[in-house]
């Protein structure tokens, strides 16, 4: 009996050594390694979650300094024009007029302490009265300057009996693609709105015809910004909103706006001469590209190559070729056409400039003085120039401007009415037009809610009337 106690003893004695050795070891060993791993964790995402965050924050560009210099400066431009809506049974039987008063509004960047404000031409265009709202609520009556239809840009005038806030111009030629701008307005009538964006690219022309140079963003801008500020981190003006890629009417992606250099240039024409002076250069070619470098046999692909340099201009008098390549003006690169017509609406007549051209494979810098133009157009008819004595005398006219191309829309209608290409044009609206400044200057201040009176002498030596609405 004694002996199977003992033994009974020693195995549960064994037991508890065995369950002891295992709680303390084995399971003490586990929980050990548990503890460390989950010190490890807390310790490495900190210090990730910190560098990020630094990171960001160097990176992020600042607007407030340059959205506090812009808000003031830009208004809101209220445009009420008389139009002819379509007539009711209710205006017949009250004998009521068709007229309407039609309501458009936009943006206007304030230039100068004394109330010049410089806008976009299509946002006060037919305009019979203007008002101007400033950011702080007080309204003004505003005073049509000048308008360039071209570049779209118009002048406007309030009177104020306090200086107010305004916006030098910067240089829109050190605009660097990528870079980051606001853009100002008044979109949707919604008063003092900035949006954020940078420069996609510069010189972008939208009518197919090298006539713009736009400065493109990624800014948004939609219906009622057309003619606010384009503006640099810094709070420079380097743009006027003018248009939007859409096929909605709303914005998706891509603004455009008129460089500052170009619409200083018009402002400054405006107040000094009443009218935009451009100077022109002379030459007619088109930008290089990969086809037309195989086609003309140079491995240049990038420029203006000139085809044909005309008669009595700065490029004629300055010694430049047919076969030259425009690589520089100035020492701006000219990579397109619109670099080089872009440009050139920053000068005046009798301003020189400096041409950077490749002739032969050589180099060549030559000084060229830009020269008044002789030519212009008008929409309905196509391409007018000053005529001479000798043109003058075949037609038995005194005065008036020659037609030397028609517009392709419009030359079927011509053709039929006995008009031909080399016809003079005599008035326009009444007028008697002596030079193409004639013509451009009553052109710019017709006014759209009346026909535009064209008389021209055809290829019989008749004088005859034509009217266009």
């Amino acid at each position: 009996m004694k002996k199977i106690l003992t033994l009974i003893f020693v195995s549960a004695l064994g037991g508890l050594l065995t369950l002891g050795g295992y709680k303390l070891f084995v399971e003490g060993s586990k929980k050990q390694m548990a503890v460390e791993q989950s010190s490890d964790f807390p310790v490495y995402i900190p210090t990730n979650t910190s560098n990020v965050v630094n990171n960001t924050t160097a990176i992020t560009p600042n607007f407030i300094e340059a959205a506090e210099k812009s808000l003031d400066a830009v208004v809101h431009v209220k445009n009420t024009s008389i139009v002819n809506a379509p007539t009711t049974m209710q205006d017949l039987f009250y004998g009521r007029s068709s007229q309407r008063a039609q309501v458009g509004t936009g943006s206007g960047v304030i230039i100068s302490p004394t109330g010049y404000i410089i806008t976009n031409n299509h946002v006060i265009k037919s305009a019979n009265e203007i008002s101007i709202t400033l950011n702080n609520n007080k309204a003004y009556m505003a005073e049509l300057i000048g308008t360039d239809e071209a570049t779209d840009i118009a002048l406007l005038k309030i009177e104020t009996e306090e200086d107010l806030p305004f916006m030098a111009f910067g240089d829109s030629d050190n605009a660097k693609i990528g870079e980051w701008v606001l853009a100002v307005g008044n979109p949707f009538n919604l008063n003092s709105t900035v949006t954020a964006g940078i420069i996609s690219a510069k010189s972008r022309d939208l009518s197919g015809k090298n006539l713009q140079s736009f400065i493109q963003t990624d800014a948004a801008v939609n219906p009622g910004n057309s003619g606010g500020a384009l503006v640099n981190t810094s709070g420079d003006l380097i743009g006027i909103n003018t248009a939007i890629s859409s096929r909605t009417g709303s914005y998706i992606g891509y603004s455009f706006a008129v460089p500052s250099n170009i619409a200083r240039k018009i402002v400054n024409d405006i107040m000094e001469y009443g009218n935009v002076q451009n100077g022109i250069l002379g030459v007619v070619g088109g930008a290089l590209n990969s086809r037309s470098a195989e086609e003309l046999g140079t491995n240049i692909t990038e420029g203006f190559y000139v085809n044909e340099v005309q008669e009595n201009t700065g490029a004629e008098k300055a010694g430049i070729q047919s076969g030259d390549i425009i690589r520089k003006i100035d020492g701006i690169e000219i990579n397109k056409f619109s670099d080089l017509t872009g440009y050139l609406k920053t000068k005046s007549p009798d301003d020189v400039v400096n041409i950077t051209l490749l002739r032969n494979g050589d180099e060549e810098v030559l000084p060229v003085t830009l020269l008044k133009p002789s030519t212009y157009v008008i929409e309905t008819i196509g391409f007018i120039k000053n005529a001479s004595e000798k043109e003058l005398e075949n037609f038995n006219a005194e005065y008036g401007v020659k037609i030397i191309k028609f517009d392709e829309k419009y030359k079927p209608y011509w053709n039929r009415n006995g008009v031909e290409e080399g016809s003079i044009v005599t008035r326009i609206n009444g007028k008697k037009i002596y030079s193409v400044d004639d013509a451009q200057n009553v052109l710019k201040t017709r006014d759209y809610n009346n026909p535009l009176q064209i008389e021209i002498i055809n290829k019989d030596g008749e004088k005859v009337i034509y009217n266009f609405r």
